[in-house]
């Protein structure tokens, strides 16, 4: 659905994004982080026709960006992190007037802008003015606008920011309920927000990306070495000194009510663990494998790339 290819852009001598290549499946949610000014903004408004490539090429749908830049945001939303909203507007009249302009036919218009009211939570405000409108209701005006012509590409820039915890809620559930109908990359700082959004994550420093993968392959190319998280009923000194001396082990440690075992490089020491707490009449009531967060990743390719 989407593709990028060695793409770069130059801003006289200032290099923005160089070189940076990746694909978006149709239908995914493509979380893309990276520090402030590491290159998001500038990648997104060149996928979405806003801006021109120095070298390189972004496929949409079907068509290169810079040589079908309209036929490209005919079927792109775009949600800039600032919404470009009219505030003298009431939401109706906004959202009749962006799907004009957007190329929504007339007979299909009022459906879709009914549509878009009621998905976006906006039945309540449809007849007031823009401006006075909390920042919660404005922000999903700005999503509404972006699928008012129910596009097959969905950008999104830091949709959540300022919004307060029932607000951020509110619309993250409302992205994840996108998931299919649209090919979604969301950009945002707020790292929990892709864990329970998207599938797949970019992370971007200085203009290069440094790390793209399923979140769950990314947590496992990360660990170095085998972690368990171990849920055993008995005395946890006891636990400890059980565990320490099996062939295999690295390090153990008791922590908020687990045992935190560090297994040596390319070791898998469960079975031996499973059979010394039998043995020893200990109850284990969990084993898990304990992979880094997705902050301690994205902290650690961010400083690699420093």
């Amino acid at each position: 659905m989407i593709e990028v290819r060695n793409l770069t852009k130059k801003y006289g001598d200032k290099i923005g994004i160089e070189n940076v290549s990746f694909t978006v499946e149709k239908g995914e949610i493509l979380g893309f982080l990276g520090p402030n000014g590491a290159g998001k903004t500038t990648t997104m408004r060149i996928i979405t026709g806003f801006l021109a490539p120095t070298s390189g090429s972004a496929i949409v749908s079907g068509y290169d960006v810079s040589e079908n830049p309209m036929e490209v945001k005919r079927r792109t939303g775009y949600l800039p992190e600032h919404p470009p909203l009219y505030l003298d507007m009431t939401v109706s009249s906004f959202l009749d007037f962006v799907a004009k302009i957007k190329g929504v036919n007339k007979k299909e218009r009022k459906r879709a802008i009914e549509e878009v009211i009621e998905k976006c939570g906006l039945v309540e405000v449809r007849g007031r003015l823009i401006k006075n409108l909390s920042k919660g209701y404005r922000q999903r005006v700005g999503i509404a606008q972006a699928i008012v012509h129910n596009p097959e590409v969905l950008v999104l820039d830091e949709p959540t920011l300022g919004l307060d915890p029932q607000q951020i809620m509110e619309i993250r559930n409302f992205i994840k309920n996108l998931r299919g109908q649209h090919t979604i990359i969301l950009s945002t700082h707020i790292l929990p927000e892709v864990t329970m959004v998207c599938s797949r994550v970019l992370i971007i420093n200085k203009g290069r990306l440094v790390a793209e993968d399923a979140l769950e392959d990314l947590y496992k190319k990360e660990r170095e070495r085998l972690v368990l998280s171990l849920r055993i009923e008995g005395e946890k000194v006891a636990i400890l000194n059980l565990l320490k001396p099996l062939k295999g082990v690295q390090s153990v440690e008791s922590r908020d009510g687990e045992i935190l075992v560090e297994c040596s490089k390319g070791a898998d020491p469960r079975e031996e663990i499973v059979k010394v707490l039998i043995s020893s009449g200990m109850k284990l009531l969990e084993m898990k494998e304990n992979f880094p967060t997705l902050e301690e990743i994205y902290i650690k390719r961010i400083s690699q790339e420093g």
